[in-house]
């Protein structure tokens, strides 16, 4: 056992780590506007001078588990109109592509304890282009490419650092800092450093009047004061002055009106751009403080700046510096030598560590009272009456207060439930424990609605996410009882009780016809369908779904799964095991006889699943668009081996009278003998024909299969588009491989042809699981028109093979994430730096959306994982339930 691995089993090497967003302006629990207008009540510029209610912002920040103190990086070239103390972005509106985040920064390393943890920063040298960037992506439209960073020219000539910001602990409250400054440029460079240190203002609300204190008595040291934070001392090694002022709000600039306090949020940055004393505290204490440090770096060198936020009053706070620096680098190198000892290509450890440290700087301290939110904080104005009636007001339970895995700290620095379901599945690789806590988090009653629904986000938290939560569960259950040798049922159970009212809530709520067919909006998947599938019809037709009815009868396998392997040690589970046997035998009976006549999802004139619209008159009519809508449906699916049903005789006595009985049901059951011994129960929605013309639709290049993994939209769509008129409107849907082409969802997420992580990781799962049943025998032309054939389980690795090539080097060097900046494909200083993307290109594989999403896309960690591995864990952890 390596010795970060030791450590994970100690709670206390956790409380401080990368918890800090990158944004925390332009946040729907940073808006108190009578509109709902977030991205504009707080945006970048008036960040620096307002004081957050909820949380932190900053470049590279860390802070302890309730963030109640803050340490972070400024920046200053002497061009830029700002210090830079935040990541510059765009709003939602400002691109023509949605929001989204214009620096470059690069996550290269981090253990689970956060002992040692790693990322880069290119800093111009040149005054930052915000204004050109705002101007170019409003100019451009849907149709045109996002105006980058890198297309201002900023980077030309070299002429920006590069700033390498690297933590390695002494202990849980004692915490090295090293920031490596590289001018890349011909030139002399001036750079100004402000390592700051600051606490969260929890004070200014009305709720407790303790104020701590930083203050300054020593050179070189500022000391801490909090009754709830260890630390006592920042030091620099680097001779520098220290600058204090408070994190107050600047009300003067931001509103014109009176300030109550002398020294403001922004008083650094006053006093570093233009010398205004008056605007940092004369007498050396306040609630914000900086090191100063003005520094020219010669052309082409590098020069090194050491700091330590320790508990202890050191009298050489760096005599051991380099020491525990080097240990906590080898311990993290023997940390992911170890899970990486069946990998043999260094690419491949290299792409999969980038992307864990990704995972682990994605963390963050995320706080939440809606009840506080929509009454006011007692110190502060009354919020408008329309904040009643904008969002969240049912929500009034939800009080968040938790360290939590964000899809991105920029672009999503809010978490979305499907999302950390997949999040918890690479976590588990290297931290199962927190990946447990992160999936019951969302269980609890002060998150989960009295109801039973899971929140989707802070946007909309009433949203309907798909429902893999189940699927999660298990799957890291199997992942972490493999690991550890033994089962966690304690979490299993807790979660699935929990799960049951979440179940309950579905069937409740979204089964509207209540003919266990599922109509759950968008489910997450923005804009796939041929209109907003949240909005209502106009004339009171209903939306039929192919995928909410799929992830039900998914669902349904997935508590059926939990249920059985509870059973096992508990058998009053066998009833449990044997209700969600029959909800899922009638979801999939009702896929195939939809109403008095008979109507079913599956279309055999195309052989294809399609969502449906149903009249007031009972009339259907299929909206024949091909999409991964309809290969959901492979995702449910479950293997159980007679062994298993002997010692349920509960379970089997049921299931035996169900096919006996049932005739209607029986044929959603198929049998099958291996070698004349295990006999093998299938539950699936698709039987072997089924499946079969799904998978020819599914592996044709001309149609879902691209190099770089499976495609959400056929490419036929994309010379011939999809056109339907509905109730006097013309609608049409076309693939569009990359950025959306529409302002549906804001635009800056694409369903409608580009390649997304979560989805092809389940289409390979459950290939395997098909594998595991049919046995190689069951042959698939592969691709489509080949004339090649291959079983399910050469298809599955191979589909994760594709989804590789998008961030392996290819024989010429070349990454397809970086596919489209040549710079970025051969310049040593960007090529080896990977950015996990939101989603990707459907044809090249480049990187689209959010560029830092490692959330989901990070599930490239388990694909990396050695073949030999995957294949002897599949029925521990994919297949059986055995």
């Amino acid at each position: 056992m390596t010795e970060e691995s030791k450590r994970l089993s100690d709670v206390a090497w956790k409380k401080w780590g990368p918890y800090v967003s990158n944004r925390e302006w332009g946040l729907v629990r940073e808006d108190y506007s009578a509109d709902g207008d977030a991205w504009n009540y707080t945006n970048h510029d008036t960040a620096e001078a307002k004081t957050y209610r909820w949380g932190e912002e900053g470049i590279c920040g860390i802070c302890d588990d309730t963030q109640l103190m803050v340490f972070s990086l400024g920046l200053w070239n002497k061009k830029d109109k700002m210090l830079k103390e935040r990541f510059f972005g765009l709003t939602n509106a400002q691109g023509n592509h949605g929001e989204d985040v214009k620096e470059y920064f690069y996550y290269l390393d981090n253990t689970p304890t956060h002992s040692y943890m790693k990322m880069l920063y290119k800093y111009p040298q040149n005054a930052f282009p915000y204004d050109d960037l705002i101007q170019k992506n409003t100019e451009r439209g849907k149709l045109d490419p996002e105006y980058e960073l890198i297309d201002t020219g900023i980077f030309d000539n070299n002429e920006y650092f590069d700033v390498f910001i690297v933590y390695a602990k002494v202990s849980p409250t004692d915490i090295l800092v090293k920031i490596s400054v590289t001018n890349k440029s011909e030139n002399e460079a001036p750079l100004v450093i402000l390592p700051t240190v600051w606490f969260r203002n929890t004070w200014s609300w009305g709720y407790q009047n303790y104020k701590p204190k930083l203050c300054s008595t020593v050179e070189n040291c500022i000391n801490i004061n909090h009754k709830e934070v260890a630390f006592k001392n920042f030091y620099a090694k680097e001779k520098s002055s220290a600058i204090f002022c408070d994190n107050e709000s600047n009300n003067l600039r931001l509103y014109n009106s009176p300030n109550s306090e002398p020294f403001h949020k922004d008083g650094i940055n006053n006093f570093v751009l233009n010398g205004k004393q008056q605007c940092i505290n004369p007498e050396n204490f306040g609630t914000k403080a900086s090191f100063l440090i003005d520094e020219v770096i010669a052309a082409k060198s590098s020069k090194t700046f050491e700091f330590r936020i320790s508990d202890h009053d050191l009298e050489k706070p760096f005599e051991d510096f380099d020491h525990f620096f080097d240990l906590r680098k080898k311990e993290a190198d023997d940390f992911y030598a170890d899970i990486q000892k069946g990998i043999t290509v260094d690419d491949e450890k290299l792409v999969q560590r980038q992307a864990f440290a990704g995972m682990l700087w994605n963390k963050q301290f995320y706080h939440y009272n809606i009840f506080k939110w929509l009454k006011g904080d007692p110190s502060e104005p009354v919020p408008p009456k329309s904040r009643d009636k904008i969002r969240n007001y049912d929500w009034k339970h939800l009080d968040n207060f938790d360290i939590i895995s964000m899809p991105d700290k920029w672009e999503y620095p809010w978490y979305a439930t499907w999302d950390s379901a997949f999040h918890c599945i690479s976590f588990s690789l290297i931290d199962p424990d927190f990946a447990k806590e992160q999936l019951k988090l969302f269980t609890l009653d002060w998150y989960m609605h009295p109801n039973g629904q899971l929140p989707a986000y802070e946007w909309d938290f009433s949203d309907v996410n798909p429902p893999v939560h189940a699927w999660a569960v298990f799957r890291v259950f199997k992942i972490d009882e493999k690991m550890k040798g033994t089962p966690d049922l304690k979490f299993l159970e807790s979660v699935f009780q929990k799960l049951l009212m979440n179940f309950t809530w579905w069937v409740n709520k979204k089964d509207v016809n209540g003919n266990n067919i599922f109509e759950g909006g968008f489910l997450g998947l923005d804009n796939i369908g041929v209109f907003d599938r949240s909005d209502t019809l106009p004339n009171g037709e209903s939306l039929e779904q192919a995928d909410g009815t799929s992830w039900m009868a998914m669902y349904s396998l997935n508590m059926m799964r939990i249920a059985i392997e509870l059973a096992q040690y508990n058998n009053i589970y066998e009833e449990m095991a044997t209700k969600f046997f029959e909800h899922f035998l009638y979801i999939a009976n009702a896929l195939d006889n939809m109403g008095d006549d008979a109507f079913s999802l599956w279309d055999d004139q195309d052989e294809f699943f399609y969502d449906a619209i149903t009249t007031n008159s009972g009339e259907n009519m299929f909206l024949r668009l091909r999409t991964i809508v309809g290969l959901i449906p492979m995702f449910a699916v479950e293997v159980i081996e007679d062994e298993i049903l002997q010692k349920l005789p509960v379970f089997k006595a049921r299931m035996d009278w169900v096919l006996k009985n049932k005739k209607e049901l029986a044929g959603l059951v198929s049998h099958w003998e291996v070698k004349g011994q295990d006999s093998k129960h299938l539950l699936s929605l698709l039987r072997g024909h089924r499946l079969k013309r799904l998978l020819a639709r599914m592996l044709d290049e001309k149609e879902f299969l691209s190099d770089y993994g499976v495609r959400a939209l056929s490419k036929i769509y994309e010379e011939n588009p999809f056109k339907i008129q509905l109730n006097g409107m013309d609608y049409s849907v076309k693939y569009t491989p990359a950025e959306s082409d529409s302002g549906l969802f804001g635009g800056n997420s694409n369903w409608r042809g580009p390649i997304w992580f979560p989805i092809n990781f389940l289409i390979i799962e459950s290939l395997q699981r098909f594998f595991f049943y049919y046995s190689p025998d069951f042959l698939v032309e592969y691709p489509t028109g080949s004339g090649k054939y291959s079983n399910l389980d050469e298809i599955a690795t191979s589909l994760g093979k594709r989804l590789s090539k998008i961030f392996l080097k290819d024989e010429n060097g070349n990454r397809a994430v970086n596919g489209q900046y040549p710079r970025f494909q051969t310049d040593d200083d960007f090529k080896d730096y990977i950015l996990f993307y939101e989603y990707f290109h459907g044809d090249n594989g480049r990187g689209v959306g959010a560029s830092h999403q490692t959330g989901w896309t990070g599930l490239i960690t388990k694909i990396l994982q050695p073949r030999l591995e995957q294949k002897a864990s599949a029925i521990a952890e994919t297949q059986a339930v055995k």
